[in-house]
């Protein structure tokens, strides 16, 4: 009986980490091309920035809508249909003619991403007691980490090899064989309840946003995506230039920094379920201000290894957010993950557009310092609402 649990716990485990590197291998894969593609399709910056902004904003608008399908209608249909599914866009995307049909193709990338993370997290919810959710939520943070490092570095390999359109199919190929792990390896739910009607897990929203404890944690993920979409959308800008003039292959391998993020998310995971998630958030401060404040140097070494420690912190942040939106949600947990990540791609969609004007006007130094006051609130934010739980988490 007790391998039995173990083996269906390895399953979930394995599932689960496979679910987020095909989301994020998806959400992220352009955002070391945009050079590239803007001089393949005639498109300035701005523009080209659409691709990255493009799934952001359909997972922002899909999210509430999404968890309360999810909380009528079950969890793992929704996680292992969408996931075969976006193979599909992902492929269209090789075939675009022009930036608005690219744009497009993320935008319905982006309507499916959705269905894939928010239920996946709601099920690790359901299936799994107390703080396993918090251990497992760094596991799962884990995979969408090292996804988003991936698609990054494997569309810039491709596309310094073979051309942008070859990153597309080289992204769908890798969601293809992800989709099937996931599809063979989750175990069908067996601790989900229905909130009968839809209508009922849309009254929820009330119940979620009258929650202090989920307001203040769907502030933090504002601020955490916030945070990295503005470091890692305007550091390509800055790396692109001179002294520097980097090319795709090598702004994607900057992402390696990411891989700290890997490391760093278990163990997230794991000293918040031992000291308390407010104490790891405050810890998680000090290496996004270090990592700032190195960023500003000129020598490459000591901008990569500022990346690296804004990296670490903000996934700790993003590790302990996650679990802790699992643990507060009494009811209708896929309809508090949806706001959940509703509040945290408008705030990539918002960090990748509002530091543009300060970019051009004060560069990188202000991108860091407007980075830094978002941090600031959200620390304050969850100081002041990130309550401990009761006996049940």
């Amino acid at each position: 009986m007790i391998d039995a649990r173990q083996s269906w716990s390895r399953q979930i485990t394995l599932a689960a980490a496979a679910a987020g590197f095909l989301t994020f291998t998806n959400m992220w894969c352009t955002q070391a091309l945009l050079p590239v593609l803007g001089t393949a399709l005639h498109a300035t910056p701005a523009q080209t920035g659409l691709t990255v902004t493009a799934p952001l904003a359909a997972t922002a608008a899909m999210a509430p809508l999404i968890g309360a399908i999810s909380d009528r209608f079950g969890r793992k249909r929704f996680i292992a249909g969408a996931a075969l599914l976006l193979v599909i866009p992902t492929l269209l995307a090789a075939a675009s003619v022009n930036l608005p049909m690219l744009i497009a193709c993320r935008f319905a990338q982006g309507l499916l991403l959705p269905f894939i993370f928010i239920v996946t997290i709601a099920y690790m919810g359901d299936e799994l007691a107390g703080m396993a959710v918090t251990r497992l939520a760094g596991i799962y943070t884990a995979g969408t980490i090292l996804g988003g490092f991936s698609g990054r570095f494997i569309a810039g390999l491709a596309t310094e090899a073979f051309g942008w359109r070859a990153a597309f199919v080289c992204i769908g190929l890798v969601t293809l064989v992800m989709a099937l792990v996931v599809s063979a390896l989750l175990p069908k739910e067996r601790n989900f309840n229905p909130v009968r009607g839809i209508g009922g897990a849309l009254r929820s929203f009330p119940t979620h946003l009258s929650n202090p404890r989920l307001l203040a944690t769907y502030v933090v993920g504002f601020g955490v995506l916030f945070s990295l979409v503005t470091v890692f959308t305007f550091i390509n800008f800055r790396l692109a230039e001179a002294p520097y003039n980097l090319g795709p292959a090598a702004l994607g391998g900057i992402f390696v920094v990411y891989l700290g993020g890997v490391a760093i998310s278990p163990v997230a995971g794991r000293l918040a379920a031992q000291y308390g998630h407010r104490p790891v958030m405050a810890g998680a401060l000090l290496p996004v201000f270090a990592g700032l404040a190195l960023t500003l140097a000129q020598p490459l070494w000591a901008i990569g290894l500022g990346l690296l420690l804004i990296c670490c912190g903000l996934f700790t942040q993003q590790s302990i957010a996650t679990g802790y939106t699992s643990l507060s949600a009494r009811t209708a947990k896929s309809t508090a993950v949806g706001l959940y990540v509703t509040c945290y791609y408008v705030g990539g969609s918002i960090g990748g557009t509002l530091p543009a004007g300060v970019w051009h006007s004060h560069g990188w130094p202000g991108c860091v310092a407007v980075t830094a006051a978002m941090q600031l609130l959200a620390f304050a934010v969850a100081m002041l609402f990130w309550r401990p739980l009761g006996p049940r988490a």
